[in-house]
């Protein structure tokens, strides 16, 4: 299983997180559309704390990516 750590893991949280700055929009805008606070998302970006594949494909759609595009990009 992959950790926070891993290399792949990694790559899924930076383009989630390059695609919202790409597009201007705040950690505090992305939460509220999740119904969650601001520090949910900060910490999912620095690390904290790990997405699940829901959480994954929300956040994905939400800064305008398809997660089948991310995905192909693992491994």
């Amino acid at each position: 299983m992959a950790c926070i750590d891993s290399k792949e893991y990694q790559c899924v949280i930076t383009a989630l997180k390059k695609a919202r700055k790409e597009r201007s929009i705040t950690q505090a805008q992305l939460a509220e559309a999740l119904g969650r606070p601001q520090s949910f998302i900060a910490k999912i970006e620095n690390g904290e704390r790990r997405l699940d594949v829901v959480e994954f494909v929300h956040l994905a759609r939400l800064v305008g990516l398809e997660p089948e595009e991310i995905v192909k990009g693992i491994g």
